[in-house]
């Protein structure tokens, strides 16, 4: 599939391109992006017709927002989709009193989550105004997830389902954004979520991958069934599925254990035989859901940047994933590209 081509999302009057450009890494996680390399990235993407790009207050503590925003602030603004997210409030501090921990030199904000009604109003507010640009048309709930909050996660839940939504469902009532959804790290919280309230889309981090299709078991037909979309970010599983079973290789941010491992090994062997990049794999398995419009891939080099998008059109047989179901590694349920 070619990167630029153009999916309708869900039921909401916009398309998106296949690939869509995540920018956590330009909040400078785990180290330094340099300006030049953030917004080089910006523009190879551009140039190679990705049109979805997806930011967050979190991502650098305001610093994702605020260069996002001066990459595309002399874009059309009709010609791409921009998403971000609610959930915390960025407060100005001196850089000293600032736990950056995961990021590195990030923006001189502190982070506080705030679901309430008002919160989340600011939070949009704040955003616009980071971004420097005329409108969102996508806003994701954030990290109401158990991976996020933990024993605190039921409240959290329940209070962004109550006043968090409200506020998000009048700002799309109000024509001001053109879908609302929720971003987590779990299928699970996703499909409380759209059983729960009237959501356009979600951003699932991870948990629909080569690796695990789970959520072909009840969420992903219920979103078929109310046209919600699902982007997906984190296709590689947080490293495996880009290096291979190597020695060291992580999954889901740790070591990855054994039985992940052999599953790999196991679907490298088919890839080699077919003479396919398990990463291409990896990145088009993704989007041969019919509710699945969009892949976000975050990169920190335009080397990088240009590797992802020649795996995501790099030519697969169709019998590489007749092969796959044949040998069990993966579900007979579940899509694969034309």
């Amino acid at each position: 599939m070619h990167p630029a081509t153009k999916n309708k999302f869900g039921r909401v009057d916009l398309e998106v391109s296949a690939f869509s450009f995540g920018t956590a890494p330009v909040g400078n996680i785990f180290r330094e992006i340099d300006e030049e390399t953030s917004d080089a990235m910006f523009q190879t993407a551009w140039d190679a017709g990705v049109r979805y790009y997806d930011t967050a207050p979190m991502y650098g503590h305001g610093l994702s927002e605020l260069r996002t925003g001066y990459s595309l602030r002399w874009k059309d603004r009709d010609d791409f989709v921009l998403s971000s997210k609610v959930g915390r409030i960025l407060k100005p501090a001196r850089k000293a009193d600032i736990d950056y921990a995961p990021w590195t030199n990030a923006g001189r904000f502190t982070m506080h989550f705030d679901y309430s009604y008002d919160g989340t109003m600011r939070s949009f507010e704040d955003s616009l105004q980071r971004l420097n640009l005329e409108h969102m048309d996508i806003v994701f709930i954030h990290d109401i997830d158990v991976f996020t909050r933990g024993d605190d996660q039921p409240e959290v839940f329940r209070q962004a389902m109550d006043t968090c939504y409200k506020a998000l469902d009048d700002l799309r009532s109000q024509g001001v954004v053109k879908a609302i959804g929720v971003g987590v790290n779990e299928w699970e919280v996703c499909h409380a979520a759209l059983q729960a309230n009237d959501f356009d889309c979600f951003l699932l981090a991870g948990r629909y991958t080569l690796l695990e299709q789970d959520s072909l078991n009840e969420f992903l037909p219920l979103c078929e069934e109310r046209g919600a979309a699902v982007v997906v970010g984190g296709g590689f599983n947080s490293g495996i599925l880009a290096t291979g079973a190597i020695e060291g290789a992580k999954y889901n941010y740790a070591p990855a254990p054994a039985d992940i491992m052999e599953k790999v090994a196991k679907i490298e062997q088919v890839c080699a035989d077919h003479k396919v990049p398990l990463p291409a794999a990896a990145l088009q398995f993704v989007v041969a859901h019919p509710a699945i419009p969009s892949f976000i891939a975050g990169t920190r080099t335009v080397a990088q940047l240009k590797q992802n998008l020649d795996w995501f059109s790099h030519e697969i047989p169709g019998d590489f994933w007749a092969e796959l179901k044949h040998k069990g590694l993966l579900r007979e349920d579940a899509p694969v590209p034309a």
